[in-house]
C-alpha cells in the first residue's frame, strides 16, 4: 500500500490530514477528540508549533501549521499528539493494533488567498459531512477560537494567521474569515479534495516553483487548475497516515533540500 509523501520545504503553510485505521471512527467519543486537543495544546508548548487551525472529526483530523520553527518541529508534533492520543485509546479500550492509517499526508499552502480558502476548506469539514449546518456548532475545530479569540489554552497563533493571509490586523482577518465561510455555506457541497490530496496548492507560478523544485521526485506529476487556484497532483494512493512513532519523521529520502534563500513564504 502507497505511503503518504511529505518534501520538506521550510518556510511553508501545510495543511496536514491524518485518518484512523481502515477510517474506522476511533474518535468519534468527544472525551477521544478533546484528548487530541489536549495534545496539540502541549505539542505548541512543548515545541513552539505553530498552529493557524484545525478540525477533529470522528475518523480524521486536519491541521494547519506554519513551519517557523525549524526543520523536526512539525513531525515531532505530529508524533506527539497522534501517538499519545493512540496509546491512551488503546490503553482505556485494551485494544492492540495501529490507531491510525500509515503516514499523515502533507500539503503545501500558498499564503494569502490561498491560505484563506484553506482554512474556510477545514471549517466547513463537518458542514460537508452533514453532522452540523455551521462551523461554529462543531467545538473541535478551529472556527470558534478564530472568530472569538482565547485567553487561555490558546493553540491557534492568530497573529501569525492574520499577517500571513495578508491581513494587517486580527480583527480585519475575522471579519473577512466569517464572509468567506458565510458565501461557503451556499456551495457546500462543491468537492474541493485538492487541498488534501495534493503535494502543493496555490498560484501557477507558487506550483511550478514547487515542482522544479522537486526535480525528479515531480516526474509524472502534473500542474492543474484546482477552483481558482492551482494544484501539483500526487500520485495515486496518496493520503494514508499513520502515528507510529517510526513512521512519524520526514524521511531523509523522501525529504527535498532546503529551499535557497531567494525564496520565501509569499511563493
Amino acid at each position: 500500500m502507497a505511503r503518504a509523501k511529505r518534501h520538506y520545504l521550510p518556510g511553508q503553510v501545510w495543511h496536514i490530514t491524518h485518518r484512523c485505521h481502515k477510517k474506522d471512527f476511533l474518535l468519534k467519543l468527544k472525551m477521544d477528540r478533546q484528548r487530541w486537543l489536549h495534545w496539540l495544546y502541549e505539542a505548541r508548548k512543548r515545541y513552539g508549533l505553530t498552529i493557524l487551525d484545525y478540525t477533529v472529526t470522528s475518523n480524521h483530523i486536519h491541521l494547519l501549521v506554519f513551519d517557523d520553527q525549524g526543520r523536526d518541529v512539525i513531525p515531532q508534533s505530529v508524533k506527539l499528539v497522534a501517538g499519545r492520543t493512540g496509546q491512551e485509546y488503546n490503553s482505556r479500550k485494551n485494544r492492540k493494533g495501529a490507531f491510525w492509517e500509515d503516514r499523515y499526508h502533507a500539503t503545501a499552502i500558498q499564503t494569502k488567498q490561498h491560505l484563506l480558502r484553506c482554512i474556510v476548506y477545514i471549517d466547513l469539514n463537518m458542514v460537508r459531512a452533514g453532522v452540523v449546518s455551521h462551523p461554529s456548532e462543531w467545538q473541535f475545530g478551529g472556527y470558534n477560537e478564530i472568530q472569538k479569540p482565547r485567553r487561555k489554552c490558546v493553540l491557534i497563533a492568530y497573529e501569525k494567521l492574520a499577517e500571513l493571509s495578508g491581513f494587517s490586523s486580527c480583527h480585519a482577518f475575522q471579519k473577512s474569515h466569517k464572509e468567506y465561510v458565510d458565501e461557503a455555506l451556499c456551495n457546500v457541497d462543491r468537492r474541493q479534495a485538492w487541498w488534501s490530496e495534493s503535494i502543493a496548492v496555490g498560484d501557477e507560478s507558487f506550483v511550478e516553483i514547487i515542482k522544479h523544485r522537486l526535480g525528479l521526485r515531480s516526474k509524472g506529476r502534473k500542474v492543474k487548475e484546482a477552483g481558482e487556484s492551482y494544484q501539483l497532483r500526487e500520485d495515486a494512493g496518496i493520503y494514508i497516515a499513520n502515528s507510529d512513532p517510526k513512521n512519524c519523521n520526514i524521511d531523509r529520502y523522501m525529504t527535498l533540500l532546503a529551499w535557497d534563500n531567494c525564496v520565501n513564504t509569499e511563493l
